[in-house]
């Protein structure tokens, strides 16, 4: 069976090099793991960003899902992750075949957190937060690395970048500070979770998916949190009163240390207002409308935890 890709998913942005031949592999890549392992289409194909996901039944009947996804780093350990939490608090993983980027998965509803209020999400969440972080399995990337380069580089970004010098001086002295302390690598985090990343299911209320995963600190997740929906946290010009109630939810539900969960807040707003900016100078390009909006919120963002 040939399964049409999406036009949704054809029309992400080339991500790198790799997308395009990718996504032209794609619907022979969905009908031999369907082949493989005995899988039968049920429903139309949805996605994301990067990956494709299709309604199945396996062969003894039972629904499932099938994820194909685009090969990349930030991706490469997701069955791992899935693994390891056994389906406590994340869909369960039935079968992985990491070569080929493609996981069967426990099929949950098509009902995420943008339809409940901000703040029961971020209940709901931070519900998900101590179920999820457990001791890391040994393979996975390190936050401590990882913090270390984004230091370094937002050190590198020049002074006439378009952002507060005094941000990007503080994320990258927080960055360093936190990647050499204590309990920096010690659990298991999501990296990624946000409404949309969080399911209704069957067998539980909701259920974490596609992490992004690392060995990290469980202060590093409430950003995604924070700066998702964010036409809501702006929509009364009191961007600072969301902003604090949202991450109030997150720190009291997740049992969190609330100076941390500020701290690295900072950090990845720089580090996402960072990426932007060397997106577009690795494509020899001014800054865009987006990118303007997205360095603006994540400066509103930084400075709204702080204040």
């Amino acid at each position: 069976m040939t399964v049409q890709v999406p036009a949704g998913l054809r029309d992400q942005p080339g991500w790198d090099p790799t997308w395009a031949p990718w996504l032209d592999r794609l619907p022979r890549l969905v009908g031999d793991v369907l082949d493989d392992w005995g899988l039968t289409p049920e429903g139309e194909p949805a996605h994301g960003r990067c990956a494709l996901v299709l309604p199945v039944r396996t062969a003894d009947g039972a629904p499932a899902a099938l994820k194909l996804g685009w090969p990349h780093e930030e991706a490469r350990w997701e069955h791992l992750a899935l693994q390891h939490w056994h389906g406590h608090g994340a869909v369960r993983l039935l079968r992985a075949d990491p070569a080929r980027w493609a996981l069967l998965l426990e099929r949950a509803r098509p009902v995420d957190l943008t339809t409940v209020d901000d703040v029961t999400a971020c209940q709901v969440v931070g519900g998900l937060y101590r179920r999820l972080h457990r001791p890391p399995p040994p393979q996975l990337p390190r936050l401590s690395h990882l913090a270390r380069g984004w230091a370094d580089r937002l050190q590198g970004l020049p002074n006439d970048a378009p952002l507060p010098r005094r941000l990007v001086e503080q994320a990258a002295s927080l960055a360093r500070d936190l990647a050499d302390g204590p309990g920096v690598d010690t659990h298991l985090v999501h990296t990624d979770l946000h409404y949309e990343n969080v399911l209704a299911a069957g067998r539980e209320p909701w259920l974490a998916i596609d992490p992004k995963p690392c060995a990290g600190d469980p202060a590093f997740e409430p950003a995604p949190m924070l700066w998702n929906r964010w036409p809501e946290v702006v929509a009364d010009g009191r961007p600072r009163t969301a902003l604090h109630r949202r991450l109030w939810a997150l720190v009291d539900a997740g049992g969190l240390d609330e100076d941390r969960a500020r701290a690295w807040v900072v950090v990845r707003e720089m580090t996402n207002a960072l990426w932007c900016i060397e997106a577009a100078t690795r494509a020899r390009r001014p800054l865009t409308t987006a990118d303007r909006a997205l360095l603006t919120r994540t400066v509103t963002l930084a400075k709204g935890v702080q204040d």
